[in-house]
């Protein structure tokens, strides 16, 4: 793939990429190949890539227009960068199962990830492949889902960046600007076609259609199904090391074993309606 090596870190998701430079702008057969190997392993890692803003941003335009999420941490100087400053990560809300921004109409297709500062042991990401949750499902709980929607909120996650003070904005005020919306808990991949389970901990408040205790049997369990090691990979961060999802299929958990600090630039890109 003109130059690029890819091997695979599980059998089921991860691959990590040599041989490229994500500094210097992708020609067409390189962009290609990234796209074709995000469809296939969902998240793709680079070593050694110390970009600057200007780069990061740069090269996720190459992919899509830049999506600005609703809210971002306080600490970054630009709309398009999101700064994650983290010292004592345990709730404050990427340690549970997600996918970026779900609460929205029309989340963003890609984030692309870089390590900064980390701290001295722990602080690596999990990432999820949600095609093989949802395949691993038994028949009839895959066709009970299949028809289903389930509504997506942006209250729990706002909460959470607020109460841990990464957050300044009104919470009341971003609720009527992002109300909730409606997704799929099942959704199609557009270029691959495959189904994944799109349901998660940090945005999904309930399913419609059901009754209140058929969502407290059904969509707790849909939650923790992504739990399971057998759709994961794990991925330990050295500084300037980049990681790349398909925001699509990919979920993804920073696991909160560290107290000393921790700084990720994190950019993300496209838009698009679930179906």
């Amino acid at each position: 793939m003109g130059g690029i090596g890819i091997r695979r870190v599980t059998a089921v998701i991860g691959a990590e990429i040599s041989g490229i430079d994500l500094r210097e702008p992708l020609d067409a057969t390189r962009r290609d190949a990234i796209l074709e190997a995000l469809v296939e392993h969902h998240v793709l890692f680079f070593r050694d890539q110390p970009l600057t803003p200007e780069q990061h941003i740069a090269l996720a335009r190459q992919f899509g227009e830049i999506a600005v999420p609703p809210f971002a941490p306080k600490y970054g100087t630009r709309p398009e960068l999101i700064v994650l400053d983290q010292t004592t990560p345990r709730g404050e809300g990427a340690d549970e199962w997600h996918s970026d921004n779900s609460f929205m109409a029309e989340p963003p297709v890609g984030s692309i990830l870089r390590a900064v500062m980390l701290p001295e042991i722990g602080g690596d990401t999990c990432f999820a492949n949600m095609e093989a949750a949802y395949e691993a499902l038994s028949e009839p709980i895959r066709k009970l889902v299949d028809g289903l929607s389930a509504v997506h909120d942006i209250t729990k996650p706002l909460q959470k960046g607020i109460a841990a003070g990464h957050a300044t904005v009104d919470l009341a005020a971003m609720q009527e600007r992002w109300p909730p919306v409606v997704h799929p808990v099942v959704r199609t991949h557009p270029v691959s076609g495959r189904r994944s389970l799109y349901v998660n901990r940090n945005s999904t408040t309930r399913i419609l259609g059901l009754s209140e205790r058929e969502n407290e049997a059904l969509l707790p369990m849909l939650l923790d199904h992504v739990r399971s090691p057998e759709f994961q990979c794990r991925f330990r961060w050295d500084v300037d090391a980049v990681a790349f999802w398909d925001n699509r299929a990919a979920q993804h958990y920073a696991v909160p074993d560290y107290a000393t600090r921790r700084i990720m630039n994190r950019v993300t890109f496209g838009a698009e309606k679930p179906v």
